[in-house]
C-alpha cells in the first residue's frame, strides 16, 4: 500500500527533540544549528495540523498529541535503523557453502563451529556431507572442485581428505588422520580382557571402507603387523561403507575400531570410547581446506579460512597433527 509520510528528517528533529526537550541539543546530535530543528518541526506541524510542542520562554514541553504521537514515530525509527542494519550485516557477512568429508563434518568441524558463529554472527553457513570429497584412487586434482572454479556469486568451499594437489584453488593443509584402535569402556570391564593386542583376537574387528584408495585405508591386517600380533583373521568382522557408522558401532560395544585421533577427541573426553594401546598408523594424506581461485578474495572465505585454520593449528600438541 501507498504511504503518506511527511520528510524523515522532520521526524529525527521531533524524536530528538521530543527526548531532549530542547532544540539545542537535538541540533547537536544531529549536527544542525537549534533554528534548522525549529524550522523542521514546524514544517512537521503544519503537516500534521497541530501542534506538537509548547515553546515556553526558556524551554519547550510535548503537547498531549506530541506525547501521544512520539512512542509510534521512535518505534518506526528504530524499525527503519533494524532494517538498514540487518542489510548491512548480511551484506558484510553473507553466505558461505563448505563441504566436507561426512565424518570429518560429523566428528570434528561441527563441534567447533559454535566459535565460528561467536566471531562471525553476520555469516550464514551451509554444510555439506560429500563421499566425493575423499580424493579417488586414480585423483590427480579435485573434479568436485572445478564446477565451482567460476563461481562468483555464491562463495562455496571445500574439505577434502587427499594428497593437496587441486589445481586452481588456494590449498591449506589442516592436519593428518592418526589411526588408533579404540572399543567402548564396556569391552574392557566384560568378560574377555583387553590388556594385550594378542587379546583382539576374542573380540569382533570392525573395518571402515570408506577411503575408496587400499593403499591409503588404515587396515587390520597393517595394525596387527605393527602390534607383533599373528593367528587372527585380520578381514573378519563388519565392513562398513561410512566411518560414522564404525564409530558408532565401537560405541554401542559391538567391537573394536580403528579411529582417526583427530576426529574422536570427544568421544574419548566424554568416556563413550578408549584408545588401546600405544600402536598408530599414520598416513602422508591429509585434512586441506580447498579455496577456489574465483571466491578467495570474498571476506566470507577469508573469515571462514582464517578461523578453521586457528582452530586445526590446535591440534599441533596432537599426535595426529604429523
Amino acid at each position: 500500500m501507498p504511504y503518506r509520510l511527511p520528510p524523515l528528517n522532520a521526524l529525527r528533529a521531533f524524536e530528538a527533540a521530543a527526548r531532549h526537550l530542547s532544540f539545542k541539543l537535538a541540533g547537536e546530535e544531529l549536527s544542525v544549528t537549534p533554528t534548522a530543528i525549529s524550522h523542521q518541526i514546524r514544517g512537521l506541524e503544519d503537516y500534521l495540523g497541530f501542534p506538537l510542542f509548547h515553546r515556553l520562554t526558556r524551554a519547550i514541553e510535548l503537547t498531549a498529541k506530541g506525547r501521544a504521537m512520539l512512542p509510534k514515530v521512535r518505534e518506526g525509527l528504530d524499525a527503519f535503523a533494524a532494517a538498514i542494519d540487518s542489510t548491512r550485516r548480511h551484506d558484510e557477512g553473507g553466505r558461505l557453502l563448505v563441504s566436507s568429508p561426512p565424518t570429518f563434518l560429523a566428528r570434528w568441524l561441527i563441534r567447533h563451529l559454535p566459535g565460528f558463529a561467536a566471531r562471525h554472527p553476520e555469516i550464514q553457513l551451509h554444510m555439506t556431507a560429500s563421499l566425493a570429497m575423499i580424493d579417488p584412487p586414480d585423483a590427480e586434482g579435485a573434479p568436485a572442485v572445478e564446477d565451482a572454479a567460476g563461481a562468483t556469486e555464491e562463495a562455496e568451499v571445500f574439505i577434502r581428505f587427499g594428497r593437496g594437489q587441486y589445481p586452481g584453488c588456494q590449498v591449506e593443509r589442516l592436519f593428518s588422520p592418526v589411526y588408533t584402535a579404540v572399543c567402548s569402556p564396556r569391552l574392557l570391564s566384560g568378560t574377555q580382557p583387553l590388556k594385550v593386542p594378542a587379546d583382539l583376537a576374542q573380540h569382533a574387528l570392525l573395518h571402515d571402507d570408506t577411503i575408496p584408495e587400499l593403499m591409503v585405508r588404515p587396515t587390520w591386517d597393517e595394525w596387527l603387523n605393527l602390534a607383533g600380533v599373528s593367528g587372527i583373521d585380520s578381514n573378519a568382522g563388519m565392513h562398513f561403507s561410512d566411518s560414522g557408522l564404525v564409530l558408532s558401532a565401537a560405541i554401542d560395544g559391538v567391537g573394536i575400531a580403528l579411529a582417526s585421533k583427530p576426529l574422536i577427541e570427544a568421544e574419548v573426553a566424554a568416556g563413550r570410547l578408549v584408545e588401546l594401546f600405544d600402536i598408530v598408523i599414520r598416513r602422508p594424506q591429509a585434512y586441506f581446506l580447498v579455496i577456489p581461485e574465483a571466491v578467495a578474495g570474498q571476506p566470507v572465505v577469508r573469515a571462514f579460512r582464517d578461523w578453521l585454520l586457528d582452530e586445526a593449528a590446535r591440534m599441533a600438541d596432537l599426535p595426529a597433527s604429523g
